[in-house]
């Protein structure tokens, strides 16, 4: 165990780059779409601020979450810790509530506009595939990360089980932004146990409705549990326009401007309106 945790970097970096690896590969024989955009405009940004994110974070958090679940058991921090659950019920509890705590700030961040204004860079990419489950403001990543770690520390969560939520995260983020095809009756039966492509990229719709739904990342029942599930965006996946309907520049596409978006008032004041959902 502990020799799985000093190699948690080595072996965190090694499953991304495998998934993101076969995830291009797949996106290539067995596309779901034609993209709109040339890869060769897209991709340089999209993966360029996966690098900002990682240097930022690591400036900006002497611990990340594996190592905060440590110390938190150390001190004997968290729910679990104070009650001294066994470790079974800590680990798979914690896999559980984490991806509750992601789902629940997915939801946040669409509902509350200075944080929307954060994350809508992530969905104001004009096509859908691979690169864009990595194309996250840097300051949204902190805020996200100062959640994460509130929540490690709260429950306690197991040190193994964080590292293995961080792997899942990160792998099924790149699964169900994938342009890939799956058969339907696969689709059907896989999006019960995991949020498949197809179920995500509807959250990805010009649609506001159809946006403001299907927030899970790695576990689907979320979404159906309060109510936020939508089984098909309305023109079809291969009709339906990716991307916000005020940000249409197909010039935006360069790592400057994706780090500038926050601060565009590109936005209509009733996106952000409840009364206008």
């Amino acid at each position: 165990m502990n020799d799985l945790l000093n190699h948690e970097a080595a072996i965190r970096l090694g499953c991304f780059s495998l998934v993101l690896l076969l995830m291009i590969l797949w996106e290539w024989r067995r596309p779901r779409r034609t993209l709109s955009l040339p890869r060769g405009r897209r991709w340089p940004a999209n993966l360029g601020i996966i690098a900002v994110d990682s240097v930022v974070v690591r400036l900006a958090f002497p611990v990340l979450a594996v190592g905060m679940a440590g110390l938190a058991a150390d001190q004997g921090w968290g729910l679990f810790n104070q009650l001294n659950a066994p470790f079974w019920l800590a680990f798979i509890a914690s896999l559980l509530l984490l991806d509750l705590a992601i789902y629940t700030q997915h939801v946040i961040f669409h509902r509350v506009p200075w944080l929307w204004r954060l994350h809508r860079m992530h969905h104001t990419d004009l096509d859908f595939d691979v690169t864009t489950a990595l194309r996250f403001h840097p300051l949204e990543i902190v805020l996200s990360m100062l959640i994460k770690l509130a929540v490690v520390v709260a429950l306690g969560a197991p040190a193994v089980a964080v590292m293995l939520f961080e792997v899942i995260l990160n792998a099924t983020a790149m699964f169900n932004h994938g342009n890939v095809r799956l058969p339907l009756w696969l689709d059907r039966r896989l999006r019960w146990m995991v949020v498949t492509p197809d179920m995500h990229r509807v959250h990805h719709s010009v649609r506001v409705e159809e946006t403001d739904s299907n927030f899970g990342f790695n576990l689907p029942w979320w979404d159906r549990l309060f109510g936020t599930y939508r089984d098909q965006p309305r023109a079809g996946h291969t009709g339906m326009t990716i991307g916000l309907e005020y940000f249409r520049d197909r010039r935006a596409t360069a790592l400057t401007q994706l780090l500038l978006q926050p601060f565009l008032n590109a936005e209509p004041e009733a996106r952000a309106a409840p009364d206008a959902r």
